[in-house]
């Protein structure tokens, strides 16, 4: 079996996540790194053993190393179009983080230039591979609990609250991140919809930013924040299925509570990415009597998202990975969203793009 050469680009937090996962993964390894921050490449290349050629500060450099196979892009939101875009036009495999791009235009155009090559690309929507989400969506699409009539979607953390003194940052800047709580969470819960559900094709909804003033950690004088830190949007999906979603950094007492409720006629699911090994099922037996079950998800339904990016770079393609178009569609929910937001009136997906230029959020 042929070793899988990965190229790191981005040596921040998350990084170390992922670097732990590959070093799971039988014949794959992190041949190369790259970050603007030298000391950060130095520290890296001693930890991994990475010789002095193989540490970049350019991402096109690593990029442009034919002794990787794919790269790893571990980045703040800024940097997403551009290094994909690289990827794309020197035909370098990519697994990028979420959300796709900033904006609905950079995704457009990563999607126009995507198909005159045919480079992987796929998207980090990680939970995609917590067990419990892989188990609905098989019971969803056998039948289990019958046609569904409506879901819920809710996604809150808390550490943007007041009594958590969470300094200025790049999360909260928005020529950095695009948007906030909604990009952030929000294209984890979009993303959620379309692999259980489907496609959202009609969205209202509201956008607040809850604290608008924050301090700035190197000069200490306040900063005006402007982006979102709550959103909630009703979806219609495909078959007409009514969605609601919420997500927030200000939810005292909430850490990652990611949470998923879906209602079919002969039964109901509950998930959490908290307690991702179970799921709740809620349906009649044979006599008509409502039994409430937890299952302990099989071993079947897990897998790691680094092992699935490996497996996609050997030839084995799962139907359920998330791809350069799942991006796409994913952003232009999102910037549905945000139209929906402004306009006060319900947005159709597919007339984004169409219809008038995005006008910035203002609170």
């Amino acid at each position: 079996m042929k070793e899988i050469r990965l190229g790191l680009i981005g040596l921040g937090g998350m990084a170390s996540v992922h670097a732990e996962q590959v070093e799971q993964i039988s014949g794959a390894a992190i041949t190369a790194i790259c970050d603007r921050d030298s000391v950060k490449v130095a520290e890296w290349g001693t930890k991994l053993g990475i010789d002095e050629g193989s540490r970049y500060s350019d991402p096109e450099d690593l990029i442009k190393n034919a002794e990787i196979d794919a790269v790893l892009s571990i980045t703040p939101n800024n940097v997403h179009y551009e290094i994909i875009r690289l990827c794309l036009i020197h035909d370098m495999p990519i697994m990028t983080e979420k959300p796709f791009t900033r904006t609905y235009e950079e995704a457009k155009a990563l999607l126009e230039l995507s198909e005159a090559n045919n480079t992987t690309c796929m998207v980090g929507f990680s939970y995609r591979y917590t067990p419990s989400f892989r188990m609905a969506r098989e019971m969803i699409r056998s039948g289990k609990i019958g046609q569904v009539r409506h879901v819920f979607f809710q996604y809150l953390q808390q550490w943007g609250g007041p009594l958590f003194d969470t300094k200025m940052n790049w999360r909260l800047d928005r020529s950095i991140t695009g948007s906030g709580a909604l990009g952030d969470l929000g294209s984890h819960m979009v993303d959620a919809a379309r692999f259980l559900i489907g496609e959202p094709i009609e969205i209202s909804s509201l956008m607040s930013s809850l604290i608008t003033e924050r301090e700035d950690p190197v000069t200490g004088n306040p900063v005006q924040v402007d982006i979102d830190d709550f959103a909630a949007f009703v979806a219609v999906l495909e078959q007409g299925i009514p969605a609601v979603f919420q997500t927030s950094r200000n939810a005292y007492g909430s850490q990652n509570q990611f949470e998923i409720s879906v209602f079919g006629d002969t039964g109901s699911l509950q998930m959490g990415w908290e307690y991702g090994d179970t799921l709740k099922w809620v349906h009649p037996d044979e006599e008509g009597n409502q039994v409430r079950e937890e299952i302990n998800v099989p071993d079947e339904y897990r897998l790691k998202q680094l092992q699935d990016f490996i497996d996609l770079l050997r030839g084995t393609v799962r139907e359920e990975t998330a791809t350069l178009r799942d991006g796409y569609l994913n952003q232009r929910a999102l910037e549905a969203i945000e139209q929906a937001h402004l306009s006060k009136k319900a947005v159709k997906v597919a007339d984004v793009g169409v219809t008038s230029d995005r006008v910035e959020v203002t609170g």
